[in-house]
């Protein structure tokens, strides 16, 4: 029977046998905005080019984004779930909790957490054990040297924000760790936690901080701030506060400073993962790995738009000016 079965599709013009078998299906669950998401999916797809593998010919994919509400975020994994895809890839820690919670399909997750383990997503780094592997991001574990860049470049800092989402534990941890980095430099740290995208609530949220003497604001990047970068930049320079984020689109989007590891890079990396899992492999035999490319981008326009001037020592270490 099987071999007929084979031989029936050898039969057949290309295109019908390849509609007659079925290709792996990999889901992308993204808890931002699809802009927030566009620059990761473009280099996923990238990644599995570079595999070898032709999309809408080997592998499937179907992407979808929750705009920064969770619930719809469980919504989609349901979705995907029942389909059912082969391979789930996500950004984040919430995704991937949220992932690995509906389902044992195989996650590969970018952004875990780089420490040797994670009870709710991995074993240890050397070897996850479960149906998660992926890529650790190094975010707020940066926020020391994001702050060093600050002060270089503004001697007078005295206070700094810290915007992060206000809603999840994950995200409100993170909040508490860039603000003790700040404290652990000298400095007043004031966090601003984020509810939703009301625009409202952030625009008197970075009043309040410029009133309470903040410089500079570091944002804690997750599903929420991603898909408010530009308000969140257009808020604090109408108070003139600068920003600093952890993707080179933070600085794209009219940051001052952008100083991370490189989530394209990582996304790229993933589709090896991808396509060793839809060989066969499993996932809690994959190490998860760490960043290899780290941007620092340095916005000029928007630092004369502040009236800074960025020191030479700072410019030097740049990958990327934006003049």
């Amino acid at each position: 029977m099987i071999a007929r079965r084979t031989l029936s599709l050898l039969c057949l013009p290309p295109a019908l046998a390849r509609a007659q078998r079925r290709l792996p299906v990999v889901g992308f669950v993204g808890f931002a905005s699809p802009e927030g998401d566009r620059l990761t999916v473009e280099a996923f797809r990238e990644g599995m080019r570079a595999q070898g593998q032709v999309e809408g010919q080997t592998w499937l994919f179907d992407h979808r984004h929750a705009d920064g509400d969770p619930a719809r975020g469980a919504a989609i994994i349901r979705d995907l779930t029942a389909l059912p895809v082969d391979v789930f890839i996500v950004p984040g820690p919430a995704a991937a909790r949220a992932v690995r919670r509906a389902t044992a399909i195989p996650l590969v997750a970018i952004g875990l957490p780089p420490v040797q383990s994670d009870p709710e997503l991995f074993a240890s780094l050397a070897r996850p054990g479960g149906s998660v592997t992926g890529f650790a991001s190094f975010g707020e574990e940066m926020s020391a040297k994001r702050i060093e860049f600050l002060r270089e470049t503004i001697p007078d800092l005295a206070a700094i924000g810290v915007v992060h989402n206000g809603t999840d534990p994950t995200f409100d941890a993170w909040g508490r760790l860039t603000e003790a980095s700040a404290r652990a430099q000298g400095l007043r740290a004031l966090r601003l936690p984020l509810a939703s995208r009301d625009g409202a609530a952030l625009a008197a949220g970075m009043q309040a901080l410029r009133a309470d003497g903040a410089q500079a604001l570091v944002v804690v990047r997750d599903f929420l701030t991603s898909s408010m970068i530009s308000e969140i930049i257009a808020a604090a320079m109408a108070e003139g506060i600068a920003v600093i984020g952890d993707q080179a689109r933070f600085a794209e989007a009219g940051a001052l400073f952008s100083y991370g590891a490189s989530l394209p890079d990582l996304f790229r990396r993933a589709a090896g993962y991808v396509v060793r899992i839809l060989r066969g492999e499993r996932p809690g035999d994959l190490p998860v790995q760490l960043p290899t490319a780290v941007e620092f981008v340095v916005n000029l326009r928007t630092a004369r738009a502040l009236g800074l001037t960025v020191p030479q020592a700072v410019l030097a270490r740049a990958e990327e000016v934006i003049e």
